[in-house]
C-alpha cells in the first residue's frame, strides 16, 4: 500500500509496504530493518519477529541494536496480523520503561510515520 503524505525530507518516512517490500525514502527493502526519524538500519541481523526473544551463543540479543536507538516508544510490525511478544520480550521493554507496541505491518507503518511526523522518539522493527 501507498501512503502519501506531505513529508519532511529530513526525517525517514515509509512511502510504501506491501509484497515483501517497503519504501523508505529512496530505499527499497526487503528484509527486516529498524528506523527511527533521524536513522535506517538495514543490517539488523534479525530474519523474523520470533528471533527478538532468542538468546545468541555469547549472551545477547537482537534487542541490544534495537535498544540503542534510544527511542521511549518501540513499534514492532510484521506480516498481515499482529504478532505476539513473548513475555521476555514484554519484560525486557518495561524494565527500561520503554513502550512496546506490537501490530501488523502496515498499522506499524501508518502509526510510526505520524510519530515520527509529530518529531517524537520513535523506532520502528520492520518485518516486510
Amino acid at each position: 500500500m501507498r501512503l502519501a503524505l506531505d513529508s519532511d525530507t529530513r526525517i525517514h518516512l515509509v512511502r510504501s509496504y506491501g509484497s515483501g517490500e517497503l519504501v523508505i525514502g529512496a530505499e527499497h527493502i526487503r528484509r527486516p530493518c529498524l528506523v527511527s526519524p533521524e536513522r535506517l538500519m538495514l543490517d539488523w541481523g534479525v530474519s523474523s519477529f520470533a528471533e527478538l526473544s532468542e538468546v545468541t551463543s555469547a549472551g545477547q540479543t537482537p534487542l541490544e541494536t534495537l535498544l540503542q536507538f534510544g527511542a521511549g516508544i518501540v513499534l514492532l510490525g510484521s506480516g498481515e496480523s499482529q504478532p505476539i511478544p513473548s513475555a521476555h520480550l514484554r519484560a525486557a521493554f518495561q524494565l527500561r520503561s520503554i513502550a512496546l507496541e506490537c501490530m501488523n505491518l502496515g498499522a506499524a507503518c501508518r502509526t510510526y510515520n505520524i510519530l515520527a511526523s509529530e518529531q517524537r522518539a520513535v523506532v520502528a522493527g520492520l518485518f516486510p
